[in-house]
């Protein structure tokens, strides 16, 4: 039964193929940040010196949001949803503890279980960048907390001694909210249930960055959905298009936060104007044309019935691949 009315059937596989098959779907999302999350190694935010713009030449850095950081909130979120509608237990399945191997989870992003096996993730992320330069895009706070007596100490910091005032202060930076990163996540050789698992994912992951805070809210804003024979733009390259196309519309408001429509608005021209520099065989659906489509995803996915009819299938899709191919290497590993 397929799902969607929107989509060519020939744009996707019948099966999870064992091997690459050169089909691709990118989705084309922007991630808008809508609290002060935290990208961070070593207590310092990611950041990198990068050229501005892709006519604009001058050098300026760029806040980074690392793959990781992007892949797994939303792979968590999908989990979530196999353990509520029992496709998986928390008992037979744990991230980074025990894979099971055989839903739609470890199939499609993968997993690494030292001999016992390993799948490669069909879902390519890269780093995504800032629109907007680092010196505009972070804000340093400093951490403390009150005791019962009203007075402030620095977080991790015992308790001070009544009258005793303390200068040790710890400073965090983190991310301004309304930062723009614009991101594109790559499925390789997708069934329609899969598109949709991970599509559905996206659209539904609310928190990404350091998960030990209260913070780090950020919405996806889906623009579209290219469908290719290959790869596309890098997000360096589709973020660079976009700061050159607000900066020739004089959209560009330093020190002001970007305006969410402008940079719609600049995204979308950016891609198209990329994708039509591209090599490859392409099927698009961005900005109106991915209206009818994201409306019928949201048909599907708003409702008991349709979300679970979608995570059925694509179980289905995963336990036969599992049978296929995942046992051969376990019998395989088993008999050296």
């Amino acid at each position: 039964m397929a799902f969607l009315k929107t989509v060519d059937a020939k744009l996707f596989q019948s099966e999870i193929p064992y091997k690459p098959m050169g089909k691709y779907a990118h989705f084309l999302t922007i991630r808008v940040t809508e609290s002060y999350p935290l990208f961070q190694t070593d207590s310092e935010l990611n950041k990198a010196r990068v050229r501005a713009g892709v006519k604009d030449k001058n050098t300026i850095s760029r806040l980074s949001m690392f793959k990781r950081k992007q892949s797994t909130p939303e792979r968590l979120v999908g989990r979530e949803l196999l353990r509520k509608y029992e496709f998986m237990t928390a008992e037979d399945c744990e991230y980074n503890v025990k894979f099971a191997m055989d839903n739609p989870d470890c199939i499609i992003y993968g997993f690494a279980i030292g001999d016992s096996g390993s799948e490669k993730s069909k879902v390519v992320v890269d780093t995504a960048f800032s629109i907007t330069a680092f010196d505009e895009s972070h804000e340093t706070f400093t951490l403390n907390a009150p005791f019962e007596n009203g007075t402030m100490a620095s977080k991790g910091e015992d308790n001070s001694k009544p009258g005793e005032v303390t200068s040790r202060i710890n400073q965090q930076d983190h991310i301004k909210p309304q930062v723009f990163f614009p991101s594109i996540v790559t499925l390789k050789d997708p069934t329609e249930a899969s598109f949709l698992y991970v599509l559905n994912n996206i659209i539904r992951t609310r928190h990404y960055g350091a998960q030990t805070t209260r913070t780090g809210r950020i919405r996806n804003e889906l623009i579209g959905v290219v469908f290719a024979d290959g790869e596309i733009a890098s997000n360096l390259r589709w973020t660079q298009a976009i700061y050159d196309q607000m900066k020739a519309n004089n959209t560009l408001k330093s020190p002001d936060p970007l305006d969410e429509d402008d940079v719609i608005t600049a995204a979308k021209k950016a891609i198209e104007n990329l994708m039509a520099d591209e090599f490859i065989v392409h099927t698009d659906f961005i900005g109106d044309a991915f209206i009818p489509l994201l409306n019928e995803v949201k048909t599907l996915t708003n409702n008991e019935a349709g979300i679970k009819s979608i995570l059925q299938k694509a179980d289905a899709e995963a336990k036969e691949y599992a049978n296929k191919h995942i046992s051969k290497k376990k019998t395989a590993a088993k008999a050296k």
